[in-house]
């Protein structure tokens, strides 16, 4: 992101705008801390003050993040989506974990993007401010810090979670860093820590506005039976992440500008995992405003996104999970899809163990690509064709647990999800839009899209005059396509010049 001149920052620091929030920090150089533009502390001088377009260059400049209006809760935005796709797909893999670790590098990381090591750099400086060192050491920061102020972890756990090697080593660079231990850091927060009966529970924080119910009835109508749930406003399911299982239950706190997350698992390293799968299902990083400004030039299109201004792509939990999905869709209504994945999942799925506040409709987790790649027989009733491309799909992944992770252009991934057998131009865009997140993603053949757009347009609409249509939507053509398949059941909107 490209930040504003100073004078119109500091107004936006003097206002406290929350339109900035996530998408800028100021550096206060007699303080020697870095803020949110929403922290509640006196505003400090103009000379004093330096802002940056990241948390991880402000941290990288020598600023340590405030207690006050802790950095690591602001709203993660993909601001710089739209102008560098390279960048976000970055940002995902780190996210995974490609940077952490002795065995990790930059190199390698720029290689999986199929650019240099020098041109990944330069990118992350131009949008960031930052290197992609920095970015990943601040998260693992910023995510201990989150721990610490939520949760009731011993400070092993959270060192563990947050990717530290050591004990030894996360003390000192809280200790470099925020002139403390980490146990003081807690202190300040321990009035407010949640109960542990409620497992481990964190709140991630979005840009408003968002539209809960749209989300909620998309991943309810699709809920696998034994898997998920959806049940007063509140989504659960089962998770399997390294051989371990648990559930997860996440719930709206509009007044909070966040989703709270309340996390069963025997395994605090999967916690990093964890939230960011959250965040992709949900897509808690989307700068909706800018979404909605930018596809709102379509002047027919303008009324839909008026009408539900937080509509949100959701993303899928799993890779794999979500091309199991998209498979068993083919050709077949979302109900009769989501019948055979109850089905798969009764035969495949590995039982999860009851316990105290466990919910008896959660019975199992989604069976595993190795767990399918290694059955005699699927054992669903359906073509052979799409029997076979399951098959397929499941030895492709066990062999590369990686292929579903951002890769190369949005055309390059395109290319190789249609290399696996049974998977077309449809299937491929629908895997890239939820699973990949990749936001021009975009199933143009689609009916429920085309059928949306025959509302909207008032015509009917064909793969071809789609695409043609959708050029104008780029880079966020996956949020047009949930547009038009709201559409699809929804009534026509009329705008309020037009009554």
């Amino acid at each position: 992101m490209e930040l504003p001149d100073k004078e119109t920052c500091y107004r936006a620091l003097q206002s406290r705008d929350s339109r900035f929030d996530g998408l800028m920090y100021v550096g206060v150089k007699s303080t020697g801390i870095y803020c949110r533009t929403v922290c509640p502390a006196r505003t400090a001088k103009y000379e004093n003050c330096t802002f940056y377009g990241s948390a991880a260059a402000a941290q990288e400049a020598g600023y340590r993040p405030c207690l006050r209006c802790r950095p690591e809760t602001a709203p993660e935005l993909a601001s710089w989506r739209g102008t560098s796709n390279t960048v976000s797909r970055a940002l995902a893999l780190i996210a995974d974990g490609a940077l952490d670790g002795a065995d990790k590098s930059v190199d390698a990381l720029a290689e999986r993007l199929g650019i240099g090591e020098r041109q990944l750099r330069r990118l992350f400086l131009q949008h960031l401010g930052a290197s992609p060192i920095a970015v990943a050491q601040t998260r693992r920061v910023l995510f201990a810090k989150h721990l610490i102020h939520e949760t009731q972890l011993p400070m092993t756990e959270v060192a563990l979670a947050a990717g530290f090697n050591s004990l030894r080593r996360f003390n000192e660079v809280f200790q470099n860093l925020f002139r403390r231990p980490p146990s003081a850091l807690r202190r300040r927060s321990s009035a407010s820590r949640p109960s542990a009966d409620a497992g481990i529970v964190l709140h991630i924080c979005y840009r408003p506005p968002y539209d809960w119910e749209s989300m909620l009835n998309f991943l309810r109508a699709r809920a696998i039976p034994g898997v998920e749930m959806v049940e007063n406003g509140c989504y659960r399911r089962t998770v399997e992440i390294g051989g371990s299982s648990g559930t997860i239950a996440v719930t709206h706190l509009p007044k909070r500008q966040s989703v709270s997350v309340a996390i069963q698992f025997p395994s605090v390293q999967s916690l990093p995992a964890i939230v960011t799968r959250v965040r992709r299902l949900f897509d808690v990083g989307a700068d909706i405003e800018t979404i909605g400004a930018h596809l709102s030039h379509d002047l027919l299109l303008a009324p839909w996104v008026a009408t539900r201004p937080g509509l949100r792509a959701p993303g899928g939990w799993d890779g794999f999970e979500l091309a199991v999905r998209a498979i068993l869709g083919q050709q077949v209504s979302v109900a009769a899809a989501r019948r055979l994945a109850g089905q798969l999942v009764a035969l495949h799925g590995s039982p999860i163990q009851q316990g105290p506040g466990s919910y008896p409709e959660l019975t199992h987790t989604f069976p595993t690509a190795e767990r399918l790649a290694a059955a005699e027989s699927i054992g669903l009733g359906m073509p052979s064709a799409r029997l076979k491309a399951l098959r397929a799909l499941a030895v492709i992944v066990a062999e590369d647990p990686n292929l579903f992770r951002p890769f190369g252009t949005i055309e390059e991934t395109i290319a190789r999800l249609r290399a696996i057998p049974g998977i077309g131009e449809w299937t491929a865009q629908y895997i890239a839009l939820r699973a990949i997140r990749e936001t021009d993603a975009f199933p143009a053949s689609d009916i429920g899209l085309l059928r949306g757009a025959a509302k909207v347009y008032g015509a009917p609409a064909t793969p071809a005059s789609l695409l043609h249509r959708a050029e104008s939507w780029r880079p966020w053509r996956a949020y047009a396509a949930q547009h038009l398949w709201t559409a699809n059941s929804a009534e026509i909107p009329i705008l309020k010049e037009a009554r």
